[in-house]
């Protein structure tokens, strides 16, 4: 699905190139006397209310472009380091190994080396700069606690979907940190001012 499509008022997108979901209302979750306990004890943990569906529905839309920059970011190294890496062992297996001089195989073998290495280094840094963010933790700090509540709150026989809200838990990268800004939707994003306001 591209991040092009129109969302409908209550919708978000719960998997990376899935169909949207609706969001399922505080009100619903709040019935388990559980699962109410449990976001506020969360709302106060996390500074966010998650029992409010115009929050929620925000926070959801921002793990979803969280998730697409992540992809994206690990694409655009990803792929060519594992074609460069593909490509050299293919050659080296049918090629370069048959080479008479140890020179040759071994310039080839350390030109190889440094290629990779560059983007291995360029990969590496840019999971970091995806998953060190700290405004971009907190969105993934309370995506994954709403996921915690969810579960509780399905659990505990309140009517929520299976696989609900669709997404896994962070389990790293997902520190919350008080003293930074809020996240925002960019303009361009779908869905920016529909069922939020």
């Amino acid at each position: 699905m591209s991040d092009s499509t129109e969302l409908g008022e209550w919708e978000f997108i719960g998997r990376r190139g899935g169909e949207p979901a609706r969001l399922v209302a505080g009100n619903v979750i709040a019935e388990t006397p559980a699962a109410k306990s449990f976001a506020e004890q969360a709302s106060k943990e996390l500074r966010f209310d998650f029992l409010d569906d115009h929050a929620v529905l925000r926070l959801l839309r921002l793990r979803h472009h969280d998730e697409e920059a992540m992809f994206s970011a690990g694409s655009k190294v990803g792929v060519p380091l594992a074609v460069v890496g593909f490509g050299a062992a293919v050659y080296w297996g049918g090629v370069a190994q048959y080479w008479e001089s140890s020179a040759a195989r071994a310039g080839y073998l350390a030109s190889v080396a440094v290629v990779v290495l560059a983007l291995l280094v360029l990969f590496c840094r840019a999971a970091a700069n995806q998953w060190g963010d700290p405004v971009r933790q907190n969105t993934r700090a309370r995506a994954g606690k709403y996921r915690e509540l969810v579960h509780l709150a399905r659990s505990e026989g309140a009517a929520v979907p299976a696989h609900y809200p669709h997404y896994g838990p962070y389990l790293f990268a997902a520190g919350f940190h008080p003293e930074v800004a809020e996240a925002e939707l960019s303009e361009g994003d779908p869905g920016r001012d529909r069922g939020t306001s």
